[in-house]
C-alpha cells in the first residue's frame, strides 16, 4: 500500500476543496538556480543523462524540498521525452538548447512515427516516478507532467527552439491536414504518458503549453486547445481512490482561461500577464487556477518579495481554489534565499483568506 499522503494540501486546492493555507511550489523547482543541482548535473556529465537515469531525476527532484517547504514535488524531466521516444534523436546543446537529430515536414516524416510505449521507450520515466513516490514517502505529493502537442510539434517541426516558429506555422496554414496528423498522434502519445505516469505514481499531472500563446486565438482553438480537451478527457482521473487533479498551462494564454476550463480539466496555470482576481471573475468555480508572480520578482529585496505575495493572494481573494507559483519558469540566476522568502511568506500571509478552516 502507498504511503498515507501527511501533506495534500495541493491536491484539496487543485479541486476546490478547504485547505488551511494556500499550497505553493515553483516551475523549475528543481534546476539550475540550485547549487545542489548543479552538482549532480556535473556529476551526471550531460542533461540527457540526468533525464534518463531514474536515481539521478529522483534525487533532483527532492532537492528543493530539502530547502524550502514547498506542497508539491515535481516529476524531473523534460517536455521532448515523447519525440525523443519517437526516434527523433534529442540532444540538448549549451548554450542553445534542445536540437533534434530529424525533423517532421512532410507525410514520410510522420509516417515513420507510431505512439511510443511508456513502460518501454518512457520506462525511465515511469521508473523515476516509482522511485521519488517511495522516497517521498506521502511527504508531498508528486506532480507528473508533459508538454502538450502544440507545443512538441514546435520543436519537432523547427528542430529545436525557434524564435518566430516560421516552419511550424508555415505547415498550420500551407498544409493543416498534415498538422493535424501529427497533432492527433502526439495526443495519443500524450494521453498514453500520462496514464502511465498516474498508474506508476503520479498524483497530479500537468501539461505545458509553452508555446500556444504564440497564436492567433482561432489557429489556437484548432490547433492547440482541441487537442488539449482530447487529452483532459482521456486521462485517468482517478487513481489510489483519489481524484488525480488535471492542470493545464499555455504560456501567454490568460486571456483564454474561460475556454480552456471548458475542457474539463480541474485548474489553469497563469502567467503574470493577467490578474488572477480577474481571471477568477470570469471562470468563477469551474477550475482552480495556478500562479502568477513573475520570476522577475525573485531578484528583488525581500520585503518587495513579500509585497507582491501580499499583493496576489490579496487578489486571488478568499477561498480556496488557487495554487501559488510563478508565472514560468524560475531563472537560473535567482538566490535561493529569495525563494524561501516567497515559500514563506506565501504559507504566513495566506492563513487569512481560510479562515473558515482555521476558526
Amino acid at each position: 500500500m502507498p504511503a498515507t499522503l501527511k501533506n495534500d494540501r495541493l491536491l484539496r486546492a487543485l479541486l476546490q476543496q478547504p485547505v488551511d493555507r494556500t499550497p505553493v511550489w515553483i516551475m523549475r523547482q528543481a534546476g539550475r538556480y540550485l547549487p545542489e543541482y548543479r552538482a549532480t548535473r556535473a556529476r551526471a556529465g550531460s542533461f540527457m543523462t540526468l533525464c534518463t537515469t531514474p536515481e539521478l531525476a529522483c534525487e533532483v527532484t527532492l532537492q528543493p524540498l530539502q530547502r524550502f517547504d514547498m506542497d508539491a514535488a515535481i516529476l524531473f524531466s523534460d517536455i521532448l521525452t515523447i519525440p525523443d521516444a519517437m526516434g527523433l534523436g534529442l540532444s540538448v546543446v549549451e548554450q542553445q538548447g534542445p536540437v533534434f537529430e530529424r525533423t517532421v515536414r512532410s507525410v514520410e516524416d510522420l509516417a515513420s512515427l507510431g505512439v511510443p510505449d511508456p513502460e518501454d521507450e518512457l520506462g525511465y520515466v515511469m521508473d523515476a516516478v516509482r522511485l521519488i513516490r517511495r522516497e517521498l514517502d506521502g511527504r508531498v505529493p508528486l506532480i507528473g507532467f508533459s508538454g502538450s502537442p502544440w507545443t512538441l510539434a514546435t520543436y519537432m517541426v523547427e528542430g529545436g527552439s525557434s524564435k518566430n516558429h516560421s516552419m511550424v506555422k508555415a505547415m498550420l496554414y500551407d498544409n493543416p491536414a498534415l498538422m493535424h496528423s501529427l497533432l492527433a498522434l502526439l495526443a495519443d502519445a500524450v494521453i498514453s504518458y500520462l496514464n502511465a505516469q498516474i498508474h506508476a505514481g503520479a498524483q497530479a499531472v500537468m501539461i505545458f503549453d509553452t508555446w500556444g500563446g504564440v497564436l492567433t486565438g482561432p489557429a489556437y482553438e484548432a490547433f492547440s486547445l482541441a487537442y488539449l480537451h482530447r487529452i483532459v478527457e482521456g486521462l485517468n482521473r482517478e487513481h489510489d481512490g483519489r481524484r488525480v487533479p488535471v492542470t493545464l498551462f499555455t504560456k501567454g494564454g490568460g486571456h483564454w482561461a474561460g475556454k480552456v476550463a471548458a475542457t474539463g480539466c480541474d485548474a489553469i496555470g497563469l502567467d503574470w500577464t493577467v490578474e488572477i482576481g480577474d481571471v477568477r471573475g470570469q471562470t468563477g468555480d469551474k477550475v482552480a487556477l495556478q500562479g502568477n508572480m513573475d520570476p522577475a520578482v525573485l531578484y528583488a529585496a525581500p520585503e518587495v518579495i513579500e509585497q507582491e505575495v501580499t499583493r496576489i493572494l490579496a487578489s486571488y481573494g478568499e477561498g480556496s481554489g488557487h495554487v501559488f507559483n510563478l508565472g514560468h519558469g524560475i531563472h537560473p540566476q535567482i538566490d535561493p534565499d529569495h525563494v524561501a522568502v516567497m515559500v514563506d511568506a506565501v504559507h504566513t500571509q495566506s492563513a487569512r483568506y481560510h479562515a473558515t478552516v482555521n476558526e
